[in-house]
């Protein structure tokens, strides 16, 4: 059996590498053929200097992004058939640490691997790409430090995790999988709630966003369509990026954050047909189903890995001596993707009717089909979003449908949206029953 898993993993692994990199170049060439031209429905609303600057955006971060692929799957391909999870492993037990202390000590070894192999393209991506064309504000030192800070925090949650999972695994029993599916869960709505205040601080400054024009229509907008929320805040995003956002945060009522970037450039109607479009998510319980979908899919790779950990062949196939539940754990996250990668064009296509969805509930609310349309193409132009990808990389990749269709979906449902869908609060969206959450859903 084991002679039939290696096979069957690289038939997949090459099948995703060659399905993921062609979509890409596909859309690589379609961006360089097309250079300054503006397309037909988005003729005298984008100028070709803004096409043309978004496109050399697109190429450059696409390339960087095929060989990003190229070289994540030969770094995935060395690790696995080198032998150097084994020797590490072997290593770790000649260091006399055993049970817990090695499970957590190979998987740290392992994570500090993949974050050193990653770092160049990290560097090259932030100090090259993006200060090119003009995104890039964080200086070297800044860079440094948000990186110490990160390990620092993966760390302080990570590896008591580990020990956790590492005690589930040795004293629950056959139903190990399922206490630790709870754990996983239970540590992930602390930390989604924990987030707002307590870690997001630790990297940016978050004021509450000051009395004016534009906080009065955010709240009144909130008002009228009964919307909860902890508060309007602004985060120093131009300390490290010229790029344009916000996001809501936060478990039960959410904060709602603003790029320091996105206020300095949007107008008040536009921000508020923005807010607008995000409170659809949450009045339809968009948020909800996404971490359901989320923790449906952790719970499943906890089933497959109570099923791999005991198999010998699995580990026979790759070089280790006997089953751990380190080397199962390592062999999922280093396999895993091929055997699930062509689940993401499902869910994006998901993610795409669920962001129409939201742009009709912005026009019914906000009744600004002019504000919405203006700040999609704003923070398209801001954000330097290709205006034009090819299709297929679209219905792979993209969460939010093509700005075309976005535009041409406001123009026809604007006038209909503002008569026929004028909100009528119901139960749900009155406040009553479940309160809202999200961890960090992007704008719009």
């Amino acid at each position: 059996m084991s002679t039939l898993v290696v096979p069957l993993f690289l038939a997949l692994f090459l099948l995703q590498l060659c399905v993921e990199a062609g979509l890409a170049l596909l859309d690589l060439g379609r961006a360089r053929r097309a250079g300054d031209a503006v397309p037909a429905p988005l003729a005298g609303v984008l100028a070709p200097e803004t096409a043309r600057r978004s496109r050399e955006y697109a190429v450059a971060r696409g390339r960087v992004g095929v060989v990003h692929q190229l070289y994540d799957g030969a770094v995935t391909l060395l690790l696995l058939f080198s032998g150097a999870l084994p020797a590490l492993d072997g290593w770790l037990a000649g260091r006399g640490l055993a049970g817990p202390n090695r499970f957590a000590a190979f998987m740290v070894a392992l994570a500090a691997a993949g974050s050193l192999a990653d770092l160049p393209f990290s560097l090259y991506g932030t100090f090259a790409v993006e200060r090119r064309f003009g995104f890039n504000r964080a200086t070297p030192g800044l860079w440094v430090k948000d990186r110490l800070r990160g390990v620092g925090l993966s760390a302080a949650v990570g590896v008591p995790i580990l020990y956790a999972a590492y005690g589930l695994f040795a004293l629950a029993g056959r139903a190990w999988w399922l206490w630790l599916f709870a754990f996983l869960a239970a540590v992930q709505l602390l930390l989604d709630w924990l987030y707002p205040a307590v870690l997001a601080p630790i990297f940016n400054r978050f004021t509450p966003l000051p009395e004016g024009a534009l906080r009065a229509r955010l709240e009144a907008l909130a008002r009228e369509a009964r919307f909860r929320t902890r508060g309007l805040f602004v985060v120093d995003a131009s300390r490290r990026s010229g790029h344009s956002n916000a996001y809501f945060a936060g478990l039960f009522r959410p904060r709602i954050v603003l790029f320091d970037t996105l206020v300095a450039e949007m107008s008040v109607e536009e921000t508020a047909a923005v807010l607008a479009h995000e409170i659809g998510h949450y009045q339809a319980r968009h948020v909800h189903r996404r971490l359901a979908v989320a923790l449906a899919m952790q719970l499943a790779a906890l089933a497959a890995l109570s099923r791999l950990v005991a198999w010998p062949p699995l580990f026979a196939a790759f070089g280790f001596p006997a089953p751990s539940l380190q080397a199962a754990v390592a062999l999922v996250a280093l396999c895993g993707g091929a055997f699930t990668f062509f689940l993401a064009p499902l869910a994006n296509a998901v993610s795409r009717r669920q962001e129409r969805a939201a742009d009709r509930y912005s026009l019914a609310v906000a009744r600004a089909p002019a504000a919405l349309r203006s700040a999609l193409l704003r923070l398209h132009g801001q954000n330097l979003s290709n205006p034009d990808p090819h299709p297929w990389y679209s219905a792979w990749y993209h969460s939010h449908p093509p700005l075309q269709e976005r535009l041409a979906a406001i123009e026809a449902a604007g006038a209909a949206a503002i008569g026929s869908l004028s909100p009528r609060p119901s139960p749900r969206q009155r406040g009553e029953g479940d309160e809202l959450d999200d961890g960090g859903d992007r704008l719009p």
